[in-house]
């Protein structure tokens, strides 16, 4: 966010602080890719997954140096402004593009759900079902195989 929220401040002449947000969002790139690097070495199923290798992770971080680079560029020739201390604040809520999403509300419980109905669910008071015990396997009957010979008279003849 803070690569892309530089690149929209570079755009409006607003150098100084488009370096700063730049410098932040390499920071929070470099942390990123210790925590992927981390994640890929890790024991586990998840082993396979390799989220520093991504394409967008890789150009994710080419497009924040060639950006820092070219703001720092054009701030050394062009601007001549400051860079700020602190970084700029992203504005979180977009005021564009987006539809307001409506809020969820759980529906009005059914007359027929009381306590005592859902205290009827309790699967720990269930009878003890001896149906539910393992069948011990049968023991499977060999079967006899028809000897297959080959034929030479299968009535197939090549002319």
């Amino acid at each position: 966010a803070y690569c892309y929220h530089g690149q929209t401040l570079l755009a409006s002449d607003k150098c100084g602080e488009a370096i700063r947000s730049l410098q932040e969002s390499e920071k929070f790139f470099a942390k990123a890719e210790a925590l992927c690097k981390e994640y890929g070495e890790t024991k586990g199923p998840g082993t396979t997954a390799k989220p520093s290798g991504h394409l967008f992770f890789k150009k994710l971080g080419s497009l924040i140096k060639n950006t820092l680079e070219k703001c720092q560029r054009e701030n050394g020739f062009i601007y001549f402004q400051k860079v700020p201390a602190e970084a700029p604040q992203l504005e979180l809520k977009a005021n564009y593009g987006l539809v307001e999403p409506v809020p969820f509300e759980f529906p009005a419980l059914n007359a027929h759900w009381t306590p005592e109905t859902v205290a009827a669910f309790d699967l720990t008071k269930r009878p003890k079902d001896d149906t539910a015990k393992p069948k011990p396997d049968e023991e499977v009957k060999p079967l006899k195989e028809p000897d297959i010979k080959p034929q030479k008279d299968s009535g197939c003849q090549i002319s």
